[in-house]
């Protein structure tokens, strides 16, 4: 009877641990597709980050991304217009993005992940004319939540990417 039981506990274990697998294997595939997209973002030409005195803007808003995506959303593009008009107003602003995860995922994985959210945000501002030079990107992962909790909720508010102003040119 034992040896049923254990049989059968070791046939389920199978069964959802290939399910898991094949989850595991597609997760990898994302992983190493966002990896590779945070190395050839890093290939673009980026003033150093050498700063502490950045300060938030309200007309400076936050863009919000889908689980385990750097994308821009529709709704996020609409936000990233708004600052790049706030932007092209004020050149004598220099900005710096901050890429943020929740911390679903390793510490690796979502400091690459942060980062190719600020990239994105970064060249879609430069796509809408604004100087590259005046923009410098980092990630910090996971290490820097809005909300701690672990919900749905909480991660939503985690995953995105941050504009503060580094310094103003005289």
């Amino acid at each position: 009877m034992f040896k049923k039981k254990l049989l059968l506990l070791s046939c389920i274990v199978r069964v959802a641990g290939c399910a898991t697998n094949k989850e595991l294997v597609q997760h990898d595939t994302q992983q190493q597709e966002i990896h590779s997209a945070a190395l050839e973002n890093n290939n673009v030409a980026e003033p150093s980050v050498r700063f502490d005195d950045w300060q938030s803007i309200p007309e400076l808003q936050t863009v919000y991304f889908d689980y385990d995506s750097y994308n821009l959303r529709q709704d996020s593009r609409h936000i990233v217009q708004k600052n790049a008009q706030y932007l092209s107003d004020r050149q004598d602003i220099e900005i710096i993005i901050e890429g943020h995860c929740d911390d679903r995922g390793t510490t690796e994985y979502n400091l690459a992940l942060g980062q190719s959210r600020a990239t994105a945000v970064r060249k879609y501002l430069g796509w809408l004319g604004i100087n590259q030079e005046r923009i410098r990107t980092i990630s910090y992962g996971e290490e820097k939540p809005i909300d701690a909790r672990t919900c749905k909720e909480a991660w939503a508010k985690n995953r995105r990417a941050e504009f503060k102003i580094m310094s103003l040119k005289k």
